[in-house]
């Protein structure tokens, strides 16, 4: 029994990757008016660039040293300037990226990169890391000269997967000092945080807490998994003025042409970039509480390289016409299928095969809120054989092939790839 059960989880498994490489977008009529300048392409590009670097912090007999060098594609930024990097290690949240200097004739830029972590579907899919009330910073206990922070903007019943919060708390302590020393040294510099997967989740909290500060920085995250509940989607939507922009940035009205080549890279303040095979920012799953906030811009090609035509700017939380899509068209079925053999049990010898079906409501009761602020789930006791998703892949290449930097990228790839892998910004 014991077999027919992992066998029937397994088929799921193939039948939920099918339907994500299955996805489709509607016809080009309806994504004529969405598409990206090619100032924004370029934009989104480079730090697609500038994120696969992170994954050499860390990484064994890698690194990147000053000036600005490391193994994967330094060299393509000439005048950065290094300006420190962490690593905390998976002991320690998996917080990892560097800061650095953008300097002329490049943009006048403070950067902060976040690695994703090497094994995304451990992080998000802990099931034992429940939701945390979230409390936006600075918060009064905060003694870094800042002021302010008694005066900080309430985030009514919004709740954060933990252990997004820990990493970002373990980051802040190097992240935000730096920043400050570099906004008080370039104060004409502007601030830039990109993320990818894990990585992009910490981005998101990090930039909140910088958009609170007054900093106004540009976040860019690809592959970004879902924070936190909708609360805390609508709260990011606020700060951001996400709600406020259309597909362009202004409540949906048309921009001329002119003002779309000129004002898009920077109007947009945050670009949540997502991709029609990645299912990362699909979890963790809806019906356990969680939310995907706007700023949206989907890749529909599934192959690499994507052109300018394959990126389209989505509307709100949940444009059915994006990455929504493949979850509209797959989760139903999934989760249907996968229920009765969720129901959590003490006993070795029952299979969960032999269980009855529950909802996620009868899954995820709310036991209240512990004096730390955890929410109290009974998601841990979901047994790690049934975690589905642990089979998933940890990365998603968006525009580049990965780098040598990450464990499993392609050598063959990584310098002077092939020319079909060339971007095209036609």
């Amino acid at each position: 029994m014991k077999a027919l059960s992992i066998a029937c989880l397994y088929s799921y498994y193939l039948y939920f990757l099918a339907g994500l490489a299955a996805g489709t977008v509607l016809p080009g009529d309806s994504h004529n008016d969405r598409g990206v300048s090619p100032g924004l392409f370029e934009s989104l590009d480079e730090l697609a660039r500038v994120v696969d670097i992170s994954y050499c912090v860390g990484a064994t007999g890698t690194g990147i040293q000053k000036p600005f060098e490391c193994l994967s594609r330094c060299d393509e930024f000439e005048g950065f300037e290094l300006v420190t990097t962490w690593n905390t290690g998976p002991l320690m949240s998996d917080s990892c990226g560097y800061i650095a200097l953008s300097h002329p004739p490049h943009a006048k830029r403070i950067l902060v990169a976040f690695r994703g972590t090497y094994s995304i579907t451990n992080t998000i899919i802990d099931l034992s890391a429940v939701p945390q009330v979230y409390v936006p910073y600075p918060d009064p206990e905060d003694d870094d000269g800042d002021g302010g922070a008694g005066e900080r903007d309430k985030c009514s019943n919004c709740t954060v997967h933990a252990g997004f919060l820990t990493s970002w708390k373990t980051a802040r302590a190097t992240v935000i000092p730096h920043v400050k020393a570099a906004l008080a040294r370039y104060p004409d510099y502007r601030v830039v945080l990109v993320g990818h997967s894990l990585g992009g989740a910490v981005a998101a909290l990090a930039g909140l807490e910088m958009q609170i500060r007054g900093w106004n920085p540009q976040v860019t995250t690809f592959g970004e998994p879902r924070i936190g509940n909708k609360a805390l989607a609508s709260f990011l939507d606020e700060k951001f003025n996400l709600t406020e922009q259309g597909s362009r940035g202004h409540k949906g009205h048309s921009m001329s042409p002119n003002d779309i080549i000129r004002d898009e890279e920077e109007i947009i303040q945050f670009r949540r970039v997502t991709h029609v095979n990645d299912p990362v920012p699909l979890l963790p799953l809806e019906e356990w509480g969680y939310e995907m906030h706007a700023g949206e811009i989907y890749i529909s090609k599934i192959d690499l390289p994507p052109s300018v035509s394959d990126l389209e700017h989505c509307n709100g939380d949940h444009d059915p016409q994006c990455i929504s899509e493949s979850e509209l068209s797959m989760t139903s079925s999934m989760v249907n299928g996968l229920l009765p053999f969720l129901r959590p049990t003490t006993e070795s010898n029952i299979s969960p095969i032999q269980q009855s079906p529950l909802s996620f409501n009868d899954a995820v009761p709310d036991l209240g809120t512990s004096s730390d602020g955890e929410i109290k789930t009974e998601w841990s006791l979901l047994p790690a054989r049934y975690r589905l998703w642990e089979l998933f892949l940890s990365h998603r290449d968006y525009f580049y092939r990965i780098g040598l930097c990450v464990p499993g990228g392609d050598p063959s790839k990584f310098r002077g790839w092939e020319e079909n892998d060339k971007i095209n910004v036609q």
